[in-house]
């Protein structure tokens, strides 16, 4: 499945004292990134949550740290999908400046009933969309 690109810049409050990017920064980032790839899908998660009765929660993240990005750094953030399961998707997200690879995450987000908050499998259509061009 071909790879989302998210451009991002490095604001004050991404950063730590240094001016380097606070861990939890990447977190915020890949989240975004996947929003807007789902959005990008014709998918919105407020569509999700209100008609379909379905979120997604991070259930398992995995990250390597290769080198630290900065403040004004301008980034782009990856996301492929890796694998698609009854009730999750796993992806593949970097953080990159340029040629160099800053961050290389596994991120696995479960599909839950918004009412239960236990896992369900993911609507058809949703399937559909991400197989079509995730």
């Amino acid at each position: 499945m071909k790879e989302f690109v998210w451009p991002v810049r490095v604001y004050y409050d991404d950063t730590d004292a240094g001016g380097i990017v606070y861990h939890a920064g990447y977190l915020k980032m890949m989240e975004h990134a996947r929003t807007e790839w789902l959005r990008a899908l014709g998918l919105e998660q407020n569509v999700l949550l209100r008609e379909w009765r379905r979120q997604f929660v991070v259930s398992r993240m995995q990250i390597d740290f290769v080198q630290p990005a900065r403040f004004d750094d301008m980034l782009e953030v990856t996301v492929s999908v890796q694998d698609i399961r009854a009730a999750s998707i796993h992806f593949n997200q970097t953080v990159r400046r340029e040629q160099d690879t800053l961050i290389r995450a596994g991120v696995r987000v479960a599909c839950l009933d918004s009412d239960t908050l236990r896992p369900v499998r993911l609507p058809s259509q949703l399937r559909q969309e991400i197989a079509n061009g995730g």
